[in-house]
């Protein structure tokens, strides 16, 4: 990506609420324009496979499985693809165009659009934070199979190993095998006892040792992730809730990943096409997984001779490291298999974990340039070290799954619905057409304006309040979450949205003037703030 453009634009004329500009040309120019120092990619499709690597991630092979199964199997793609068609693919959209012609990462970018809304960023990088703490350890549980895979007999294929117990129970290839309610396959005897070594723990109140393989395991990964990023880009009603979160949290809006890889883009790049083409391929890779998960967990349901809500009891990465192998194992050449398939989990997390992090770098150095950009790579290094270390103990799935059910729950949703408001009632939909008019040539149509302004906003408002309304027991294996663990799950939740109302006040209060005068000068867009400050108002405001 050491290419580079002459001046870009990274801002609209305008004035709020009109999009016209007093002789402007028909796609109206941008006002402001940069150096173009930004690094760009350098090719289109460099690009493209960024994103769709980060929005084809671990969730499209064992979240929308379950989900889809949980829900109504075939019936629930009506409203997964209603969900996409009017939530999820719209914000995407948005995102792309707004990261494309801002030219900037998740926390600047609120001082061109909406600096009341400047919060956004810091709990977008926040979340960010939270996701990359357990998502580096899933990818080091897949490294430790994929090791575990280069052997002539795979480990999880009988139950005569020193780590299982007389609970095992190997049914493949074996007639009059009785599964009780005790029983137990070898593959999940081997994700629970060896890789976890779960047994040791009693859970949150005693997490156990630490795992030295494990730990090995994700200092390889911090190794790797390191050298990829260290010089950036350059190298029933529930029914609907599921659906609208399953496409959002797997599209990716509001963790600032597209608005940060958008922004190394040409000015000129088209982003409605690259938004259409990463959407459909995700939702593709989603059903075929979903038909790949429904085969073998019907297989293995007649096998046991259970329901198969009795073998996908877990929505978790239990899909990903019990039923999966199961399924390997029972194939001819399954140890070659084995070894492919943990490649490619392997590689779908580390896209994923590329992208996020990448996003708060990108967040957090064009906020910062001065005193981090020429501290790259020990910013990069610090962050990824200190991620994950803490979740390498014999109980770190129990705070994995806290995490993952908690980090980017609601408080993501909230960040989405918060950021289509901001675009689109205070930036202004007409104002943000006119941008995309002016990198694309074209504006976006009436279905577009309708959804950022109305449909989306509404189903994420949807999502949320019924999310809140509906939280079941939290489980993992036979272990139940105890209350105080559920109050610092919504602790967790809470902090990283709590930025936004907190820098709202605090810019609000520390500002000097009437609080009508405040008010105008924390909602103005960059362009009439610039105005406002040639007839003498000397204001710092970012």
């Amino acid at each position: 990506m050491s290419e580079q453009n002459s001046p870009a634009q990274a801002g609209s004329l305008p004035a709020q609420g009109t999009g016209a500009n007093p002789g402007s040309a028909a796609n109206p120019m941008p006002l402001m324009t940069q150096t173009d120092s930004r690094d760009k990619w350098s090719k289109k499709m460099d690009f493209l496979l960024s994103v769709i690597g980060f929005a084809v991630d671990l969730g499209n092979v064992w979240r929308f499985p379950y989900i889809c199964y949980q829900n109504g199997g075939g019936a629930f793609l009506i409203p997964y693809t209603l969900m996409a068609v009017f939530g999820g693919v719209p914000l995407f959209y948005m995102e792309l165009a707004l990261g494309q012609f801002h030219r900037t990462g998740a926390i600047p970018i609120w001082k061109r659009i909406c600096p009341i809304f400047k919060g956004i960023g810091f709990a977008i990088c926040i979340i960010g934070l939270y996701v990359s703490f357990y998502y580096n350890t899933i990818i080091a549980w897949a490294l430790y199979y994929f090791y575990s895979s280069f052997t002539s007999s795979l480990p999880w294929t009988s139950c005569d190993n020193p780590w299982n117990t007389p609970n095992c129970t190997n049914y493949f290839g074996k007639n009059n095998v009785t599964w009780s309610n005790f029983s137990k396959s070898p593959a999940e005897e081997f994700y629970m006892r060896k890789v976890l070594e779960i047994q040791k723990s009693s859970g949150l109140y005693d997490v156990g040792g630490i795992r030295w393989q494990l730990l090995l395991c994700l200092l390889l990964i911090f190794t790797i992730v390191y050298f990829s990023l260290w010089k950036g880009v350059k190298t029933s009603g529930k029914v609907w809730v599921d659906a609208a979160a399953q496409i959002f949290f797997s599209l990716g809006p509001g963790f600032g990943v597209l608005l940060a890889l958008a922004s190394y883009n040409h000015f000129n790049n088209n982003c409605y096409r690259d938004a259409i083409v990463t959407s459909v391929v995700n939702c593709l890779t989603s059903f075929l997984s979903g038909f790949v998960i429904f085969t073998v967990l019907g297989y293995m349901a007649e096998m046991r001779d259970v329901e198969v809500e009795d073998v996908a009891k877990d929505k978790g990465p239990s899909l990903l490291f019990i039923t999966y192998p199961e399924a390997i194992a029972n194939m001819m050449g399954s140890t070659f298999f084995a070894i492919i398939f943990f490649l490619m989990v392997i590689t779908l997390g580390l896209d994923s974990t590329f992208g996020g992090l990448e996003a708060v770098i990108t967040a957090i150095v064009d906020e910062y340039p001065h005193i981090l950009a020429k501290r790259r790579e020990l910013f990069v290094l610090g962050l990824i070290t200190m991620s994950s270390l803490h979740l390498s103990f014999q109980g770190g799935a129990y705070v994995v799954k806290l995490l993952e059910e908690f980090g980017a729950g609601c408080s993501i949703l909230a960040v989405v619905l918060l950021e289509a408001i901001a675009v689109s009632w205070f930036y202004g939909i007409q104002r943000f057409c006119n941008d995309v008019k002016s990198m694309l040539g074209f504006a976006p149509g009436m279905f577009w304006q309708v959804c950022w302004v109305a449909i989306s906003p509404a189903f994420l408002a949807f999502i949320i309040v019924s999310s809140l309304l509906d939280q079941p027991p939290l489980m993992l294996f036979d272990y139940q979450y105890p209350e105080w663990s559920i109050s610092v799950g919504y602790l967790i939740g809470a902090s990283s949205f709590i930025c936004i109302p907190v820098y709202m006040v605090y810019k609000l209060v520390w500002t000097p003037g009437s609080l009508k005068q405040v008010r105008k000068i924390w909602l103005a867009t960059l362009q009439q703030w610039l105005a406002v400050q040639a007839l003498g108002y000397t204001v710092e405001r970012f």
